[in-house]
Parts: C-alpha cells; structure tokens; sequence
C-alpha cells in the first residue's frame, strides 16, 4: 500500500520549501510534489517607480543572492535604455561575480549540502594519523589535515557531545545507511566544514572590496559603477587579489579533492547516483573576462542530446530563442493561469490552501496533516517553460553545455576530474553529479577569474571610464531584461518602462525553473521529477530526499515573499522616493 511522506520545512535552504512524496510497498518514490509556502510580491512593488532604483529593491529578494539580483536589475534597464556600458564596469562586475561564486558555492557543499554525504558523528571514531594519511589520496597539497589538526577538529566535535548537543550538527539523520564515508574521510571533511565558515568571511570581504558592503554591495549604477576610488588605488586592488588568491586555495585544496573524495566512495549508492530529473538543460553566458570574451557560453540541450552526449553518440545544442521562455500558474496561487512571456508576467495572488491527509511523520507513525491538493493548486512558485518544455538550471546544466560546446577551460577541469575519480561521463547525470558540477563550475572561476582582473588592469592604463552617459525620455516605452548565469543557475529580470517609471516588472530565477510544480500537461518540474523512483531506506529519515533537494541548492526566497494565508494586512509602510 501507497504511503505519504511531507518533509516541511526542508532545512539547510534559503527559504520555505516542503517536499510530499508517495511511495510504494517497496518505499520507492512514485509521485512527487514541491510546495514553497510564502509569497514573492517584489515584483508588485516596483511597478511605479523609477527604473534606476529597480536593482536596490530587487537585491531584497534574498540575502543570499543578493548581488545577482542587484546586478539583473542594473543590467535588465541598461538593456532596455540602450546603454552601452565601459569595458571597465563590466569587469569589475565580473570581479564581483567571482567573489559571489567562490563564496557561494563551498558554503552550499559544506554548510548546506555537506551534511547529505558527511556522517560528523562518525568523525569521532577516526584515527586522525591514518585520516591524514588518506587526506594524500585525493589531492598532493591536502590542507587542514595534519594529525595534530584533525586531533584538534576531533575533540571539539566531541565537546559538543559532551554537553549533551551537537551545536551546528545537531537534527541529522547520523548513522543512516546510505552514508558511505570512512570515519577518517568524515573527519577530514569535517576540518574542512569548519575551515570553510573563516573562509567564507575571506570571500564576503573579497565582494565588499568593490562593492562597499557585502551583503546588499552598493556601488552598482545603471551605466557602469560607483567604485572609482577602490579601482585607482593599487592597495584595495592588490588586497582583492590576496583574498581570491587565498579563497581559490582552499577550493583548489579542499573543496575540490573533497567531491573528489565523495565521488569515489559514493558511486555505488543507488540514491545518489539516479536523479538527474529533468533532463532538457539550460545555461547562459556569463563571466565577461574581455573585451570578447566570456568564461562561460550559452546553450540549450533538450533530453536527447544530453543522453546522447554522456553515451558517446552526436549530439547538438542549441541557441536560445528568448521569445520561447512563457510561465504559466495552473499549478500555483496566482490568478492567471495563462502561459505568458516575462514581458507580459502577471504575480495576483490567488491562494487556494492544503488539505487533511494521512501521512508518516519522523517515527514511522501514520498521522493525520495538511497536504497538497494534487490536482490544484499547491505553491507559490510558477512553472517557467521553454517551448512548453520543462528546463533544469544550475551549474550541472552550465558544465554540461559548456563541455558540450567545447569550452576549453571547462573540458580542462571536467576531464581531470573524471580522471581522479575514475567515474564515467554519464555520473554528471545524477544527484551526485550535480553536486560535483557545483564544485566544478567553483573551480573553473577560481582557475580563470583572475583574467578579468588582469585584463581590468591592463583597460585602466588607457581608460579611466567607470560609467556611461543617457538619458530616460518620458514620451517613450522601453522593454529590456538581463539574462545570466548566477550560482544557482540562468536569472532572468525583465522590464518594461513607461512615462519614465517601472510599468511591469518579473523575474524568473534558477529556482522557479528547478522548483517548478506541474503545469497545464502534467509536466513535472526538475525538483519533482529527479525524486520519482528514488528509493527511500527509512521513511522516518529521508534523508536521500533531503540529498536530492540540497543538491538543487534551492534558494526559495528568490521566488516568493511573505503574506497572511487569511489576507490580513500584515504591515502597511510609505516610503517617500524623494526624501
């Protein structure tokens, strides 16, 4: 008999999200639906007011993504005013790009994620001499895994249990089956978790450098940047390069020979390694480095020829046609239900509520609670469509286009890694292959980013130009948008403009794309279809769930904003543009 399992909140993410599934008397998942629970109004807000503050309300969404949206806001009106940017602000946005990259992403695998592969209780029976022996396996300049550390790391873990409480570890599912790592690699993985907190501060001071502040950065303007001072002064410049220096270490170092640790060890688990979900890829071109050039290039892949590629057979990708890209509501709480094009994207909330239903809960008992209305409505996240085609965003789909297209530097580091790991291409296709595509594509901005810093310096010797000149006519219409590739995968802001102020405004982010419900066909989303047939081994702690889910590295917040379920005026603020 069919049972239902509801995971809410999904935790170690950047909003809300829950997760029902149904499976069978086998436990293996045959249905599944994705539910975020709060509601994005952003969008609402900006309509009325002036097109140049659309970057400084956008960044708001979230505090994690806070520069991507900020820099899509910039750009989405500089497109549509026609403004043609000074190669000297473009790369120093890029410079501001990798500093949100290389912070971003080993945060995810070792803060968020890291937990899914790492069991931190099993740390505590490692022998740290024999665990810094095997630190040499995976990379020949391991760090943070001498034996005189990792004793250290191990007696501080152990302290937390002494007290009755694991502190930042406690509430995981430790000792479930599908943990594959030794204790000694769970004690070198755990160093490095707490490594990564002092080096994420490294990487946030790396963004504040040219961006004032970090989160919220501030020097972003339509037509260029602010941040002329920082980019005259030899000092600010040569700090950036000391903390990227510092940074790509530790992903070179640490990041990288630990997935390269995870991939070997977890490649016979059958959760993880099923669950590529939706198979049509999407990426876009991003990371200008040039004048020409840019480190990552775009590209459509529809299911076909992603198997086509990983099975060795022709295969081909694709320009992207924007006129293509709709969101529809018939799955989510917003009245319009139509397939719409961005430029014509409507956020009226229409909330329909759950229902009563019997499901598992975390003792393996069947209790009564709310639950999805399956052939309703159930999240406030749209369903975004590629010619009625759902798509998957996010650094899998940005290093599997990428290599498909031949990206030098991308097929450089995805063949060494396959090489280190002894794993086949077709692993890409898989939760754990997008875990490892989110270190790769780290790993790719760490190897090359530092070309935009040296092509910055080689344009400032010849131009000081930091921001363009225009103007808004009040008489006429503009539509503009940006499209890029940020951590979790294409952002898209689109912008129409009209007697000067905002007239509509939406944005589809990685996360509406991955996280999509059904739509109007039954369709389902990247996040629900890469859950069917992912086989659980304890209802009580699906912990294989939460795997897949973190390996998305959902970030909800981007597409929802909060709101009373009753329609109760939760707040009601006026705020004076002038003031």
């Amino acid at each position: 008999m069919s049972k239902r399992i509801v995971v809410d909140p999904i935790t170690r993410i950047e909003g809300h999200l829950r997760v029902e599934v149904i499976v069978d008397d086998n436990n293996k998942v045959t249905e599944a639906y994705t539910s975020s629970t709060l509601w994005r109004g952003l969008e609402n807000i900006l309509k009325g007011r002036d097109p140049r503050d659309a970057g400084f309300f956008i960044q708001r969404i979230c505090g994690v993504c806070t520069y991507s949206h900020y820099k899509a806001g910039i750009v989405a009106v500089e497109d549509a005013l026609g403004i043609e940017v000074p190669l000297n602000a473009k790369l120093v946005r890029t410079l501001m790009n990798a500093a949100l990259i290389m912070h971003d992403h080993p945060v995810h695998f070792y803060h968020l994620h890291g937990l899914d592969w790492v069991d931190v209780v099993s740390a505590l029976s490692a022998d740290p001499a024999k665990a810094s022996k095997d630190a040499f396996n995976y990379t020949d300049t391991p760090m943070y895994t001498g034996e005189d550390h990792l004793k250290m790391v191990q007696k501080r873990v152990a302290d937390f249990v002494k007290k009755g409480h694991l502190g930042p570890f406690a509430n995981a599912y430790w000792g479930h089956p599908t943990y594959k790592l030794t204790p000694e690699q769970n004690l070198i993985a755990v160093s490095h978790y707490l490594k990564a907190l002092e080096v994420q501060r490294t990487a946030a001071q790396m963004m504040a450098i040219f961006g004032a502040k970090q989160p919220h950065p501030q020097s972003l303007t339509v037509g260029g940047v602010t941040c002329i001072m920082d980019l005259q002064s030899p000092a600010r410049l040569g700090d950036f390069l000391f903390k990227f220096k510092e940074v790509a270490e530790f992903i070179n170092n640490c990041y990288y020979p630990d997935v390269v640790m995870a991939g070997g060890m977890y490649a016979g688990e059958p959760s993880v390694n099923a669950g590529l979900g939706t198979a049509n890829l999407f990426t876009h071109e991003e990371f200008q480095v040039s004048a020409t050039e840019h480190l990552f290039e775009s590209g459509v892949m529809m299911a076909g020829d992603v198997v086509a590629l990983v099975t060795g057979k022709p295969f081909k990708v694709e320009d992207l046609d924007e006129s293509k890209i709709t969101e529809e509501a018939t799955r989510a709480w917003y009245k319009n239900d139509a397939a719409l094009h961005p430029y014509d994207g409507e956020t009226d909330p229409n909330y329909t509520g759950l229902k009563k239903a019997q499901t598992v809960n975390d003792k393996g008992e069947e209790v009564e609670t709310n639950v999805v209305k399956e052939s309703g409505k159930y999240t406030w996240i749209k369903a975004p469509r590629y010619d009625g085609q759902p798509l998957q965003v996010g650094p899998l789909a940005n290093i599997v286009v990428n290599y498909a297209r031949g990206n030098e530097r991308v097929v450089k580091v995805v063949d060494q890694f396959l090489k280190d790991t002894g794993l086949p291409i077709k692993a890409v296709a898989s939760t754990l292959g997008r875990t490892a595509c989110r270190m790769l594509e780290a790993k790719v901005v760490a190897d090359n980013a530092l070309v935009a810093f040296n092509s910055l310096i080689e344009n400032l010797k010849v131009d000081d130009t930091t921001c363009a000149t225009y103007k808004i006519d009040k008489t006429k219409e503009y539509k503009g948008r940006y499209i890029g590739n940020v951590p979790r995968g294409v952002l898209s802001h689109w912008v129409r403009i009209k007697n000067g102020v905002i007239e509509n405004y939406q944005c589809v982010v990685p996360s509406t794309w991955n996280a999509s419900p059904k739509d109007a066909n039954g369709v389902r989303g990247p996040y629900e279809e890469a859950l069917i047939g992912l086989p659980i081994a304890d209802l009580s702690q699906p912990l294989e769930i939460i795997r897949v889910i973190h390996s998305f590295d959902p970030c909800i917040a981007c597409a929802v904003h909060v709101m009373d379920t009753k329609g109760n005026e939760m707040g009601s603020y006026k705020i004076d543009p002038s003031a």
